[in-house]
C-alpha cells in the first residue's frame, strides 16, 4: 500500500523500501525475510481504560447482526425500567456504520416508544403489585417524584412527556406515572413519538450528515464526552430526586 511520494520514488509500507528507477532501496522498514514485530502497539505504554474498552466492545456490535437487536432491546427496557439510556449504543452503532445511522435511529425510536407504552400499562394495570419493586430498585422512581409529576400532568400532560422523552430526565419515571395517573393515552403516545424521535434522529443525523469528521472528533475526545454524558444522566436523576 503506497503511503506517499518521497523524492522520485514511493514508499512501500509492507516492505519499508523506496522503489526507484534503479531498484529497491531499504529505508528502515521490515526487511524481506524478517519476521514482523507482533508485539502489541502500546503507544502511551499503558492499557486502555475501562470506559474505552467498554466503548470498543459496544462498537463491535455494529459489525454483527446483533447490533440493531441490542439497540432495540436496550431502548425498550430503558423506557420502562432499565437505568441506562440507549444513546451510547446508538452512537457506537452509528460510528461503526454511518450510512445506517438513520435506520438505527428508527429502531431506537420505535423500541423506546413501545417500551414507554409497556411502562404506561405497567403503571395503569399492575402498579399496586409492582410499586414496591420500582420504588426500591429503580433509580429516580420515588413516591415524591410521582406526587410532583402528577401535578405536572394536571397542567402540562403533553409537555411533561415531551420534555422527559427529549432530555436526560429519566423517561421511565414519566411513562410509569402516566399509566398510574391515566394520562390521555393518544397524547402520551404522540408526545413519546415526537420527543424520542427528535432525540435519536438528531444524534443519528449528525453522524449521517458529517460522517468521518464527527467520528474522528468523538474518537479523539471520547473520554471527555463520556464524562459529560454521564454527568447529564446524573443531572437528570438529580432533577427527579430534588427538583421534582
Amino acid at each position: 500500500m503506497e503511503r506517499g511520494n518521497r523524492g522520485e520514488g514511493t514508499v512501500t509500507e509492507a516492505e519499508g523500501r523506496v522503489e526507484n528507477d534503479g531498484g529497491l532501496e531499504d529505508v528502515g522498514g521490515v526487511d524481506a525475510g524478517t519476521e514482523p514485530d507482533n508485539e502489541p502497539d502500546t503507544r502511551a505504554g499503558r492499557k486502555p481504560g475501562l470506559v474505552r474498552r467498554l466503548y470498543d466492545w459496544v462498537l463491535h456490535w455494529a459489525e454483527t447482526p446483533f447490533g440493531p437487536s441490542a439497540l432495540g432491546a436496550l431502548s425498550f427496557a430503558e423506557a420502562s425500567f432499565f437505568p441506562i439510556p440507549p444513546d451510547p449504543l446508538l452512537m457506537a452503532l452509528c460510528l461503526g456504520a454511518i450510512k445506517r445511522s438513520l435506520r438505527f435511529a428508527a429502531i431506537a425510536t420505535a423500541a423506546s416508544v413501545l417500551g414507554g407504552i409497556a411502562g404506561y400499562f405497567i403503571g395503569w394495570g399492575a402498579w399496586s403489585a409492582m410499586a414496591g419493586f420500582f420504588f426500591t430498585y429503580i433509580p429516580g422512581v420515588t413516591p415524591e417524584a410521582f406526587d410532583t409529576i402528577q401535578e405536572l400532568y394536571n397542567r402540562y400532560d403533553f409537555g411533561a412527556v415531551f420534555i422527559a422523552g427529549l432530555t436526560p430526565i429519566p423517561y421511565k419515571v414519566f411513562t410509569l406515572s402516566a399509566g398510574v395517573f391515566t394520562v390521555n393515552f393518544p397524547v402520551f403516545v404522540l408526545a413519546s413519538v415526537l420527543s424520542r424521535g427528535l432525540r435519536f434522529f438528531v444524534i443519528a443525523g449528525l453522524f449521517y450528515r458529517f460522517g468521518a469528521p464527527i467520528s474522528r472528533f468523538i474518537d479523539r475526545y471520547f473520554n471527555l464526552l463520556s464524562l459529560g454524558f454521564c454527568a447529564l444522566i446524573v443531572i437528570g436523576f438529580l432533577v427527579i430526586s430534588y427538583l421534582l
